[in-house]
């Protein structure tokens, strides 16, 4: 079973709309409302592929209840702990082939939610052959709250999957306990290394840095460019097929959720590389985010070119 978390989730709603009009009225007849946050992304692209998977993190009021419901109907296992406060939206405003955002905070989670949730995670990771960790902490956490978690999950002896970035990323790497994979795309790659951009060359010499030893699995994503992958001591140059992107939103989310689905079936080597980051590629091709189409999935990744990139 797969473990995935979400601590700050939130109901994910888009309006789409041919114009969208400042200081008036817009009226929305195209409106989407679907369970958000990184994590439940994941657990929705593992769900698809056929793998048990359980979701955790906090929920709470009336939207957490949506989130609840949507867990039910997608027969994914449930494992969210309940809190005073209130699950949060993030709306985004699809108009003119551009997206506006508006992202809540979310809720602020209490001293007492934080200690008994890491219990719960103990129990519920002990049950898990693989944990995925995805996205930002809610209000209310201390900032070596991934690195708590890490080192639980390393007492129990499960291998974690980590995808965030910033200092959250920053911290794990450089604390006691590591995770077995990260994904940092090239741009959270260029700020967790204090450079303003990085060109494919500068990936790949990066991508060797020391600050990465311990880690397993370290998956570089790069859009259109495809990947740069380091396994151990080997590095992969990864060319991806050429799609027409209908939304790239969730992709990153769709490689975690390749990457756990493929330990799980104890894929090693290049057969995990190109089936990981398929996902993130047939993500990119559907209009819903933290979605594949599974009848293209042997079609993708018979297009995935691996390469060693020594």
């Amino acid at each position: 079973m797969i473990l995935t978390i979400t601590l700050n989730p939130s109901v994910d709603i888009q309006y789409r709309l041919s114009d969208f009009n400042i200081d008036t009225v817009n009226r929305v007849t195209d409106v989407r409302k679907t369970a958000g946050g990184k994590g439940l992304n994941v657990a929705r692209v593992i769900r698809q592929l056929d793998e048990k998977v359980s979701a955790t993190g906090f929920l709470g009021g009336s939207l957490g209840d949506f989130i609840n419901s949507e867990l039910k109907r997608l027969n994914i296992e449930n494992g969210f702990m309940p809190i005073t406060g209130d699950t949060r939206n993030c709306i985004a405003i699809i108009h003119n082939g551009e997206q506006t955002e508006l992202l809540e905070d979310g809720p602020v989670i209490q001293q007492e939610e934080a200690s008994q949730f890491l219990r719960q995670f103990r129990e519920q990771a002990k049950q898990a052959n693989w944990i995925t960790i995805s996205g930002s902490l809610p209000k209310g956490l201390q900032k070596n709250y991934y690195e708590q978690m890490l080192a639980i999950a390393n007492e129990v002896g499960i291998p974690v999957l980590l995808d965030t970035k910033g200092d959250l990323l920053a911290r794990s790497l450089q604390g006691d306990t590591v995770p077995y994979l990260i994904k940092p795309n090239q741009d959270e790659l260029a700020d967790l290394l204090g450079e303003e951009k990085l060109d494919i060359e500068d990936v790949r010499v990066a991508i060797q840095s020391v600050l990465f030893d311990g880690v397993d699995w370290v998956v570089i994503t790069m859009g259109a460019q495809g990947a740069v992958v380091k396994h151990k001591d080997k590095v992969y140059r990864v060319h991806s097929p050429k799609i027409n992107a209908a939304n790239p939103v969730g992709s990153g989310d769709s490689v975690i959720a390749g990457f756990a689905t493929g330990l799980a079936r104890q894929l090693s080597g290049e057969n995990l590389i190109k089936f990981g980051l398929a996902m993130g590629v047939l993500n990119a091709m559907e209009e819903q985010t933290g979605y594949v189409d599974i009848t293209k999935v042997s079609w993708c990744i018979e297009q995935m070119k691996v390469e060693d990139w020594v």
